[in-house]
């Protein structure tokens, strides 16, 4: 199958030029999707498996077959598309009307217009694995041309992904600290105004914040929060 390789050198490119901070782990995800579709020959829709905590879902899809048969491997726990994440391989379904693997998904792939299907898998993290799924219309859509591509693509997507997955990581971690500083920011303040208030330390200050915390079933930090707002408006 012919293949100018400068496409595949400008795809390689603009996978290493996706800034990490003006989009998100799902961004990088339907752009690696699109940029597959656009990029590897005989594509005709593209998708990818994640597998996360033993659940399997399509997070990027280019074509609404494509996610219609992922979700069918989903619902039956079988198909390419797990086959190829579960053990980081490439599996190639050459021409669906004549396989019969995995529960009859082949024929229900060719009834709705897919010749052929390959799948490479895609290690993302230690916890999280995946498959791009490419749907070919043709049967034997894929040469090892094609399929050599395919992995070498995933490759680069993979380094892409990976990183986006640590940044998306790292941001929530930061999110959170920064929020659990500004709680205990805010609890402090209270602190000091009930100090203040009934001449008691920093612990029992910090004990009848607690108490009314659960009296009235409020979070700490919301009960400490209202303190000091009125004790600002006052």
């Amino acid at each position: 199958m012919a293949h100018d390789p400068a496409d595949s050198a400008a795809a390689f490119a603009e996978l290493g030029r996706i800034k990490l901070g003006e989009t998100d782990l799902n961004g990088v995800l339907d752009r690696v999707a699109d940029l597959a579709q656009r990029t590897l020959p005989a594509a005709a829709q593209v998708s990818i498996t994640l597998i996360r905590d033993g659940s399997a879902y399509t997070p990027a899809h280019t074509g609404e077959i494509a996610l219609q048969l992922d979700e069918s491997q989903y619902e039956q726990d079988g198909g390419p598309s797990l086959e190829a994440a579960a053990a980081k391989t490439t599996v190639y379904v050459a021409d669906t009307a004549g396989d019969d693997r995995w529960g009859g998904w082949p024929a229900r792939a060719a009834m709705s217009g897919v010749g052929s299907m390959l799948s490479v898998g895609l290690p993302i993290v230690e916890n999280v694995s995946g498959a791009l799924n490419i749907y070919g219309r043709p049967a034997r859509a894929f040469d090892e041309e094609a399929i050599a591509l395919a992995q070498t693509f995933v490759r680069y997507a993979a380094v892409a992904l990976a990183n986006a997955h640590l940044y998306d990581t790292t941001a929530t971690l930061a999110s959170h600290m920064q929020a659990a500083m500004e709680s205990r920011a805010v609890i402090e303040q209270a602190k000091g105004i009930i100090m203040g208030e009934r001449r008691c330390t920093a612990d029992e200050a910090f004990a009848i914040l607690t108490r009314v915390s659960q009296d009235t079933n409020r979070k700490l930090r919301d009960v400490a929060a209202a303190l000091v707002d009125s004790t600002q408006r006052g």
